[in-house]
């Protein structure tokens, strides 16, 4: 179990020492929430549970998850505000909870002093699926069919505000389509309703992977800069026409003023627990990529992105409240 000793201690900076001084409690002495704010068994369920078990055994204590699905990912943002900095609640962060300020009058929370922001971990493989008796082959197909019937076809995505919807409106955008949007709290709800044909398009993370294997879906178009390894023969929203790559990169915070003793130690045990074997083979599972930052980098990422967020956003004219 990683420890800062009291030697280490001596050596910190004067701000760490003057903060409480949980890292030199043995901590974590008990276990952690970590809160995903998406659904049981969806493709960030699946992930973060393997990384949460390959880091719990690098601290010593459980880190349990705490699923909290709905209002586009930003719950577990929510939850942050009004839990102790103490390091033992911490969220995955989807871009959803850069967009959300900048997409509503009200902000819930201000990203850039909110929160603490620990490592950053991986992104997602997106794809575009339909029904496998659906009439459109590739992408194409069924973007000429949106044109010739304008807002007819409904595509679901996890929630508004998320990278699924806003990439779906650029494409719209950019081809000069109309869709319509419905949104779902999870890729289970999302598919349920694809297979049920409430909506013929979903546009979800790889937990449609298993569907497509079984040829129950049929995926049009990933949108990474290359092909998914599982599916070398579908291509990328690049090679067929559409100049957009989106992979929706996130990664671990918890509530603002945390200790930096404390942020050490869960990044280490992160860090190790992002190459072990276990998580590897979900991430593989999945077609994601591992993308680490430290928490220095995490938090430059973050202010980053926002900035970009704000020009697609103004870009595309979204404005929800």
């Amino acid at each position: 179990m990683p420890v800062i000793s009291r030697r280490n201690a001596l050596i910190l900076p004067a701000a760490t020492l003057a903060a409480p001084a949980y890292a030199q409690q043995n901590f974590p002495n008990r276990p952690i929430r970590m809160i995903v704010p998406w659904g049981a068994g969806g493709t960030t369920d699946v992930q973060m549970r393997a990384y949460c078990e390959a880091a719990s055994r690098r601290l010593g204590q459980p880190i349990v998850v705490e699923n909290r699905a709905g209002a586009g990912g930003v719950l577990g943002a929510q939850a942050l505000l009004t839990a102790a900095p103490d390091g033992y609640t911490l969220s995955q962060m989807p871009i959803s909870v850069f967009r959300q300020p900048l997409l509503n009058s009200r902000a819930l929370f201000d990203p850039l002093t909110d929160f603490t922001y620990v490592i950053h971990v991986t992104g997602y493989l997106f794809g575009i699926v339909v029904r496998n008796d659906a009439p459109w082959q590739n992408l194409a197909d069924l973007i000429a069919a949106a044109r010739r019937e304008p807002g007819k076809l409904n595509y679901g995505t996890p929630g508004v505000g998320t990278s699924l919807h806003l990439t779906m409106e650029q494409i719209a955008q950019m081809q000069r389509i109309e869709w319509t949007h419905i949104p779902f709290r999870g890729v289970a709800e999302n598919l349920q309703n694809l297979l049920g044909g409430q909506i013929q398009i979903t546009a979800d993370s790889s937990g449609w992977v298993p569907m497509a294997e079984e040829g129950r879906v049929r995926v049009l178009a990933t949108w990474g800069e290359q092909r998914a390894k599982r599916f070398p023969n579908v291509p990328t929203l690049k090679e067929s026409g559409i100049d957009i790559v989106s992979i929706s990169p996130y990664g671990l915070a918890g509530p603002k003023n945390m200790d930096p003793g404390v942020v050490r130690v869960l990044h280490d045990a992160f860090r190790d627990a992002l190459d072990d074997p276990s998580h590897v083979a979900v991430l593989d599972r999945f077609d994601m990529q591992p993308n680490y930052k430290n928490s220095a980098d995490y938090t430059a990422f973050v202010r980053q992105t926002m900035e970009e967020e704000r020009r697609l956003i103004q870009q595309l004219g979204l404005r929800l409240s």
